[in-house]
């Protein structure tokens, strides 16, 4: 008979490999599997058999991964990921409690998530299955109920309903002692923190500056991240001045916890949108959650 996935290794020690993998640690990772120890490490005993490779070096401090160890992680992480995602949209197809959303890293975690909590109060019957990712767009969006996307809202396929309008400032930590700029151009003498925005859609440093008509290039030793949510950290640490947009920095600035840096502020005329296909209809908890996102926002 044949089997098609024969070649495969027991799919439970995979998962058990996940999580030593993840935590670095097989003490870390039979905790939150609530297992033993030895349990844990018996089962990555039979993954190797299985592989036939050595994926931990059992080191006098701990452990590391092997060059096979790495680039299992590195293919099964995305694999279980998108496994998670696909059990969490089934679930939800099949549960009149429930619904999905997608939105980018930084929506979900400084606009969405506190109202979420509000909901969850409000409505603790219904339950929202978050996923974050930046790599989003009009047609990924068909796989959730709902998502938070940002542009000009025109999509074709899509019911588009603005939430919060694109607004970006430079800012820097409460504590960062700073000249303050009097014109734009003058921003270019502090230490910037530079955003690599090129895998996605957003804005960095040069695309800002070209909005009031000065050209600026980074300087190749300056402090980069990839991701909002990392570079507005490294503003709230002190590492220099970074973008801020109005719907993540608005509450640090009301904490005075940061501060903006001169007066000037970029509107892009674009904005992030609660989205659905507009030729599906929307199942009874997402049609509850939209409303009450639009009223609440």
């Amino acid at each position: 008979m044949y089997r098609p996935f024969k070649t495969l290794p027991p799919l439970d020690s995979l998962l058990f490999f996940e999580a030593v993998a993840r935590h670095g640690s097989f003490t870390r990772a039979a905790a939150e599997l609530c297992l033993t120890q030895s349990a844990v490490s018996k089962q990555i005993k039979v993954l190797e058999a299985s592989l036939g490779l050595v994926l931990f070096e059992r080191q006098p401090r701990g452990i590391a991964l092997t060059r096979a160890g790495l680039a299992l992680f590195g293919e099964l992480t995305p694999l279980l990921q998108q496994l998670q995602r696909s059990v969490e949209r089934l679930r939800a197809a099949h549960n009149s409690r429930s619904l999905t959303l997608v939105c980018t890293h930084a929506v979900a975690h400084y606009w969405l998530f506190p109202r979420l909590v509000e909901f969850n109060r409000a409505c603790p019957e219904l339950a929202v299955h978050v996923s974050s990712t930046n790599d989003i767009n009009e047609y990924s969006l068909d796989e959730y109920d709902l998502g938070i996307l940002y542009g000009d809202g025109n999509w074709p396929s899509l019911r588009a309903e603005p939430l919060f309008e694109e607004r970006v400032y430079p800012i820097c930590s409460r504590e960062l002692v700073l000249e303050e700029p009097t014109e734009v151009a003058q921003l270019q003498q502090l230490p910037l923190i530079q955003l690599d925005s090129s895998a996605w859609n957003c804005i960095d440093w040069e695309d800002w500056f070209r909005h009031f008509g000065v050209d600026y290039r980074a300087p190749a030793n300056a402090p980069t991240f990839n991701q909002v949510t990392l570079a507005f950290n490294g503003v709230l640490q002190g590492m220099g001045v970074g973008l801020g947009w109005d719907f993540m920095a608005r509450e640090q600035l009301e904490a005075g916890l940061i501060r903006r840096v001169g007066p000037f502020c970029y509107a892009s005329g674009r904005a992030d949108y609660l989205v659905h296909n507009r030729h599906k209809p929307l199942p009874a908890a997402a049609e509850s959650f939209r409303r009450w996102l639009l009223d609440h926002g």
